[in-house]
């Protein structure tokens, strides 16, 4: 692929165009489409009332955490949005991905004058999976309308609350991404990795909870592992406890936390990166 003819490429009209695509083809079938949104937001509404009734035998998820009902609902909120964006953009395009690989598809992907991960990344959208982020953008207002009405301790979101909210949500976003562009990689080495949606469940399952359930006991690995090596703990966990302030005063750890989801974000795409590009180097064509 030359330079000149990359550079010729409009990346944002190419993903207009696959967007514009998307919604047609989820709008073929409306039928469909609106099942699964309400299926969707129906598990999830599913889920505030586990926690509803969870929140009437506990004050708060762990001991001395801060993690009270309003702070938990802002901590849903902000994990719900984040897979919703994963699962619109990402998922369906992961999950193919292994096909494209035997039926031969992959190679009219490499044909093409444009960057190949992006090609496969933003092919397809699954646009059934924003009807949670309506949801958990509802629930997001619920817990900071709950949290102003709050006098002990005082809730007080600062202007750059509201800027790097939505900064470490991406940061969120290109984290787990990441980790699906490397498992979804990993199908040009094993052939067919059906799996792929497993062990995204096991290891994003970690981020769906506040990291100080983890500091106990042989919990303290969990917490080492997710944070450090594969950085999941840090998706959800820095920019709710930005917006949601849950300890009063703040703990001296939550600045590193902060610039450390940073460095996780980029390296992790980074890694990423190379990972897909070597795995592509060691790509046959599927008629050779």
């Amino acid at each position: 692929m030359s330079e000149s003819k990359e550079g010729k490429t409009s990346y944002w009209g190419v993903f207009k165009t696959f967007v514009r695509n998307s919604l047609v083809r989820d709008m073929t079938f409306r039928a469909n489409f609106l099942l699964e949104c309400i299926s969707s937001a129906s598990w999830t509404l599913m889920n505030v009332g586990f926690y509803l009734i969870l929140f009437q035998h506990a004050p708060s998820i762990g001991a001395a955490t801060g993690w009270g009902r309003s702070e938990f609902f802002i901590f849903l909120a902000t994990t719900w949005m984040i897979n919703a964006i994963v699962q619109t953009f990402f998922m369906p395009n992961a999950q193919e991905f292994s096909e494209l690989i035997r039926t031969g598809g992959l190679d009219f992907a490499l044909l093409k004058p444009i960057d190949t991960q992006f090609l496969i990344s933003f092919r397809r959208m699954d646009w059934s999976a924003l009807s949670n982020l309506v949801v958990a953008v509802l629930l997001l207002g619920v817990g900071m309308y709950q949290l102003s009405q709050r006098s002990d301790p005082l809730w007080q979101p600062t202007p750059w609350v509201v800027i790097l909210y939505p900064f470490y949500l991406f940061c969120g976003v290109a984290i787990l991404y990441s980790i699906m562009t490397v498992l979804a990689a990993t199908s040009i080495w094993l052939g067919r990795n059906q799996s792929l949606y497993d062990f995204w469940f096991y290891i994003t399952n970690f981020s769906r909870y506040p990291a100080e359930i983890y500091q106990r006991g042989w919990g303290y690995a969990l917490w080492g592992i997710f944070t450090f090596a594969i950085p999941v703990l840090v998706v959800v966990n820095v920019p709710a406890r930005l917006l949601a302030q849950p300890l009063q005063p703040r703990a001296s750890w939550e600045l590193p936390m902060a610039a450390f989801a940073v460095v996780a974000a980029l390296g992790c795409l980074f890694v990423s990166r190379r990972i897909f590009q070597r795995a592509l180097a060691s790509y046959r064509s599927a008629s050779s």
